[in-house]
């Protein structure tokens, strides 16, 4: 992923960001969530017009946005500019092992939030992908759900919670909370609507076993503290 920018690259971009929000009569709702890392729904993905707008929000709000797309819009001449806003290439084709990935460059970073667009395309699609659930599961950090309201123009981050492991669980909060939020195209919006497969189950149960298996070595490497108290 790509490194952090300085500060003052920080405040030029939110500088760039807040006027090219302000030429299109947008504004930022809200502010960054009490987390240094999280994975970043963004929703609903209906136009081209969502990057750019995203990019803004991100901008705006001062955090570094590392977002996934697919390879195509990594080729030449794109590629290197793509790669300086923080993107990361994904084969569509060619997606195993992916989620894990992206899940262990974020337990690496200090500071880092990944955005996803479960749409996955701008046309209409039957479900969302999940795999914006799983890399959070595995990095064991926040799902934040980011939004993009072209009707009332405005932009932010709202919900934040932790995944617990039941993805039919926690679904509901996220089709809650974009209720009455519209794209750009509102007729090529996918339905917030879940579809969990036997592949899919499994691939939590694993990432759980994982995540006990991690946390056990961490406590086993932690030296006890003995003290003796004389009577």
């Amino acid at each position: 992923m790509p490194k952090s920018s300085s500060p003052v690259a920080r405040r030029v971009r939110k500088f760039v960001a807040d006027r090219f929000l302000r030429a299109f009569g947008w504004e930022v709702e809200g502010g960054l969530p009490a987390t240094k890392k999280a994975v970043v729904v963004a929703a609903p993905h209906t136009s081209a017009w969502d990057f750019p707008f995203t990019l803004a929000v991100a901008w705006s709000l001062g955090f570094e946005m590392n977002f996934v797309a697919k390879r195509e819009l990594f080729r030449f001449p794109f590629g290197g500019i793509m790669r300086a806003l923080g993107g990361i290439s994904v084969d569509r084709a060619r997606t195993k092992g992916f989620v894990g990935a992206v899940a262990k460059s974020i337990r690496e970073r200090d500071e880092v939030f990944v955005i996803i667009a479960p749409e996955a395309t701008r046309a209409k699609a039957p479900r969302w992908r999940t795999g914006f659930y799983h890399m959070a599961l595995e990095a064991e950090c926040p799902v934040v759900l980011g939004y993009l309201d072209f009707a009332r123009k405005r932009g932010g981050l709202g919900h934040v919670f932790q995944p617990t492991g039941d993805i039919e669980l926690d679904f509901p909060q996220i089709t809650a909370f974009y209720e009455g939020i519209l794209g750009k195209h509102p007729s090529r919006m996918s339905e917030t609507r879940l579809v969990v497969t036997d592949e899919e189950r499994a691939i939590v149960a694993k990432s759980h076993a994982e995540r006990l298996a991690r946390k056990a070595a961490a406590n086993a490497e932690e030296p006890y503290d003995v003290r003796v108290v004389a009577g």
